[in-house]
């Protein structure tokens, strides 16, 4: 059948990718759509989504949520997609294009955006059953179904998609291993040293890297299942379900079939137009396509770029591809990796500046030119700077390159800011946007917002990574200009958290009500507010409880409708809907009977249990309704709560310090259990975490730490602002050679005056960078007292001291508030059917249907506690 075309040229689109609908917005934004018919075969069961975050479809994430198609946007330019039904065959002499269905489109204008598929290594059994590819979220519903009866998988490939893969099949609670033929993790992105962080900070979280081999072979069972792999070193490796990750090839034979011109190693030849060599009514667009230099790009940002030229191209206008920035900013497992531009010092007489810290997994080096012209670098385990580094790149930065790569915290580091920028810098790769558009966006079109400019250039609406730099320029460009920048903590107040806890303090206002009567915005007085101060200004009212008069029970009257999902229920929200329990074991220290105690519970309760990086255990699976009875035993037993749910003091690590330690020059234990006894309970702009360490090899991590400790022969050093997380950061130095009192008096200080004057969600690591001065203004304000506000401070922490009560024992003792603890309130004693479980090495694992379609699995479902 031939789809009959109406008096308009038609534009036929093969392909409808993240690139393909790209294409499709860059023809509405010409106008070419009320111009043109415009008709769409994509191949998948559902329209274009975002592949780059397909490994976020494993945390949660939904097909609509990973959708880039807005079906109003469709219909409203008229566009005919039809889904699940892909060209079959060209014929360039027709001008018609087959699909699978029948249907025959004839065309003024072809566009191939065919993409790529994965590269499957020549391997013996590559087909056998357990054998998978990771490239659509069909692959992952395979994969996440087959899994679930096995118990090991590996990754052939150690690149972006096959850390994803990997990363994914841990989570689905498979032993993982990477094998990658070249001697480094991405040996693309990141050179030897880049790939040897990568690779520890990888090991350390349970995944095997497995570098410089090769797979021979598919080894399988008499079912021709897979059952391990030959390793070109000789080695076998034990598997039973295998992702192939090695790269992907340009999609090209839909090309081939009908002539028209391909690459050596494939890919359609188009010219700087994007238009096929071939044929000047073909285009190809994005990883199926042969650029004019010579390049297949598998990016996304350079996709785009194709798809703006051919689009421009389309609609006469001047426009073309000569290349493109393969810079990257990846977050893999949770670590931060880019590189950007001469990323590997290619460049004749250039030269390294690297900064390297293998224990805290940082790797940071820059490529100078002999005139001091940056060119390039490679960011392991910190990525912030990525966006101010890489549009620097090409030009001689403001400052030496060394300050550029020390971490804040170490040495004379120095931290641009966005404002340094030329107007020329690209500040969004994605879609070429550079900091002048952006400015532009501001002052010549009255963009006020972040969503503002966004809509305005595109910025910010690729893959992310420059919206942190995006928002510092509206802001910056929008006070150059004498406007006044809102700073408010949100809708509801016109003040910062800041603001709002000197008003608190100062008029002793305890309820969340009366602060918004009193000082909301005019439109919010009177309502409900909303869920950004709600529980900013519970936290605020929590910490200062003793002194306003409140109660600092957070479950108390209209405190408990403010909290957090975790505070609301006293405990961690884990990913299936069930709970953990994390109950205080300060310092590390436990007795014999503490652990039976534990070990009685996680059995009669069915949890799974773990010990944790802040030395205490934590158990996992308890339902809602469990929680109750599993504290009213640890209470009874002398446990309390371990605040693992709040944003306040979660642990006080500690090595054994001079009591067994030949190397110790204090007691650690001690300290850090009168440390945690003290602060617990203290509620926070965020979580807190500290550690004491005995002596200065430092087993306790304390320089990882919000503030930490480290015994001299003369005392105690302190040291603060410290975060072992996601952007790590060395603690700086606050004090040195303390004594016992001495010690505690500059912490009680320095926590209270961080809680007055930190954001909303703000780790005292970033705090203290923000805050004007940074450490020598709060060295001058805590130790020298320059404010004149230490008597206060001191006085606000032992209020909170004499007045900390254990949630959990209150909470057991009150009917009324155990009454909260169900799934369903109109049926409380009814179980929530969808928390479940399945067995793993002998304890148990949430049961995640997240890629299934149709009903719950039936096998091997623990529900609760009714198998153990």
């Amino acid at each position: 059948m031939t789809a009959t075309p109406g008096t308009n040229p038609t534009i036929v689109l093969v392909g409808h990718g993240m690139v393909g609908q790209r294409f499709l917005e860059a023809l509405a934004e010409r106008g070419l759509t009320a111009t043109h018919r415009v008709v769409v075969l994509c191949e998948e069961p559902r329209p274009a989504y975002d592949r780059v975050a397909l490994t976020s479809y494993f945390s949660g994430k939904t097909p609509e949520e990973l959708s880039m198609t807005d079906m109003e946007f469709i219909e409203t330019h008229g566009i005919e997609l039809y889904v699940g039904d892909p060209a079959e065959t060209i014929d360039r002499e027709a001008k018609q294009v087959t699909a699978r269905s029948g249907q025959v489109f004839e065309y003024e204008t072809l566009v191939l955006a065919t993409g790529s598929y994965p590269f499957v290594p020549p391997v013996p059994n590559k087909d056998a059953k357990g054998c998978f590819v990771y490239r659509t979220i069909e692959d992952l519903l395979a994969i996440e179904e087959y899994a679930k009866t096995r118990t090991t998988g590996a990754v052939v490939g150690g690149g972006l998609l096959g850390l994803e893969a990997a990363g994914a099949l841990k989570g689905l609670g498979l032993t993982s291993h990477i094998v990658e033929f070249a001697p480094r993790l991405m040996p693309v992105q990141v050179d030897e040293g880049g790939g040897a962080a990568l690779l520890r900070t990888i090991e350390e979280m349970g995944l095997s890297v497995h570098t410089g081999v090769g797979t021979q072979e598919i080894v399988v069972d008499s079912e021709g299942a897979v059952t391990g792999m030959k390793l070109s070193d000789g080695s076998e490796l034990a598997t039973d379900l295998v992702v192939f990750s090695a790269g992907v090839r340009p999609r090209d034979q839909l090309a081939r079939d009908c002539g028209l011109t391909v690459g050596e190693r494939g890919g359609i030849t188009v010219d700087e137009q994007c238009r096929t060599v071939s044929d000047p009514h073909v285009f190809a667009i994005g990883e199926c396509a042969l650029a004019a230099d010579g390049r297949v790009y598998g990016l996304v940002a350079p996709g785009y770029e194709q798809a703006e030229t051919a689009a421009a191209t389309i609609a006469s206008d001047e426009a073309a591809f000569l290349g493109a920035d393969l810079s990257t900013k990846l977050k893999l497992l949770g670590v931060d990796v880019a590189s950007f531009g001469d990323a590997h010092g290619t460049t004749e007489d250039c030269l390294d500046v690297v900064y390297s810290d293998s224990r805290a997994g940082l790797y940071k080096k820059l490529v100078i030119g002999r005139d001091g012209t940056l060119l390039g670098g490679i960011l392991v385990g910190d990525a912030d700077a990525y966006g101010t580094l890489k549009a620097f790149t090409g030009s001689v930065p403001p400052v030496s390159p060394e300050s550029l790569v020390l971490p804040a915290g170490a040495g004379e580091s120095v931290q641009l800011g966005p404002s340094a920028l030329p107007d020329e810098a690209v500040i969004c790769s994605c879609h070429n946007v550079t900091k002048g558009a952006i400015r532009g966006a501001v002052t010549d079109h009255q963009c006020t917002t972040v969503p503002e400019v966004k809509k305005c250039t595109k910025a910010g609406t690729g893959c992310g990574s420059c919206v942190k730099v995006l928002g510092q320029l509206v802001t910056a460009e929008l006070e150059a200009s004498g406007v006044e920048v809102d700073k408010g903590l949100c809708a509801c107040f016109s003040q910062t958290r800041e603001e709002l806890y000197e008003i608190v303090l100062a008029l002793r206002i305890n309820t969340y009500q009366d602060l918004l009567d009193r000082y909301g915005r005019e439109d919010a007085r009177g309502g409900d507010g909303c869920d950004v101060c709600k529980p900013a200004v519970a936290s605020i009212i929590a910490s200062l409880a003793p002194t306003i008069g409140a109660s600092g029970y957070v479950l108390d009257g209209e405190q408990a409708a403010l909290q957090e999902t975790n505070d609301h229920f006293l405990a961690n929200l884990q990913k299936n809907g069930s709970y953990s329990v994390v109950p205080r074991i300060a310092g590390g220290e436990i007795t014999p009977e503490g652990l039976i105690v534990i070990g009685e519970i996680a059995r009669d309760f069915g949890l799974y249990t773990k010990i944790t990086g802040g030395q205490r255990i934590d158990m996992f699976g308890a339902r809602v309704e469990q929680l109750p009875l599993i504290w009213t035993r640890l209470v009874d037993a002398g446990f309390e709560s371990g605040h693992a749910y709040g944003k306040s003091l979660r642990t006080v690590k500690s090595c054994v310090g001079q009591t067994w330690c030949r190397y110790g020059v204090q007691d650690s234990v001690r300290m850090a259990i009168d440390l945690e006894l003290r602060y617990r309970g203290l509620r926070s702009p965020h979580k807190l975490k500290s550690a004491v360490s005995g002596c200065a090899r430092e087993c306790a991590e304390a320089q990882s730490k919000d503030f930490g400790v480290i015994a001299t022969s003369n005392g105690w050093n302190l040291y603060v602002g410290g975060n072992g997380g996601a952007t790590p950061r060395h603690a700086d130095l606050l004090a040195q050679d303390l004594t016992d009192a001495e010690l505690i008096k500059l912490i009680d200080r320095f926590l209270m005056f961080y809680i007055r004057t930190a954001d909303r969600l703000e780790r005292t690591s970033t705090w203290l960078e923000r805050i004007p001065g940074g450490l020598d203004h709060v060295r001058d304000v805590v130790v020298e007292d320059s404010l004149g506000i230490c008597e206060e401070l001191e006085s606000l922490m032992t209020a909170h001291v004499a007045h900390y009560r254990d949630e959990w024992a209150e909470t057991i003792n009150d009917p009324e508030k155990l009454a909260r603890f169900v799934s369903f309130v109109n049926a409380p004693d009814t179980p929530d059917p969808v928390v479940g479980f399945v067995p793993e090495r002998d304890q148990i694992k949430p049961d995640l249907p997240l890629l299934s379609i149709g009903m719950r699995p039936t096998h091997d479902v623990l529900e609760g506690s009714a198998q153990r």
